[in-house]
């Protein structure tokens, strides 16, 4: 669900969403991590101006994930 949700965002703001790739790692039952992999190209958009843009998709991830009683989020951004 909050893979969805995340994919969905990414892709809502990319150039490239073919591009986009992202997983759910490792089953920690304290915090959920989720990798995000975007082309170089899109980091900038996806990052935004001094981190706003991964900030505020950070925040939609973790306010639902607190809204359905799941652990704490952790998304990681990179490119490739």
């Amino acid at each position: 669900m909050l893979t969805e949700l995340t994919e969905y965002l990414i892709k809502s703001i990319v150039k490239n969403p073919d591009m986009v790739s992202v997983k759910q790692l490792g089953d920690d039952e304290d915090i959920i991590t989720i990798q995000v992999l975007v082309s170089n190209e899109d980091m900038g958009a996806v990052i935004g101006k001094n981190g706003a843009v991964a900030k505020a998709i950070r925040t939609i991830v973790q306010a639902s994930s607190y809204m359905n009683n799941l652990p704490k989020v952790k998304i990681d951004i990179d490119s490739f």
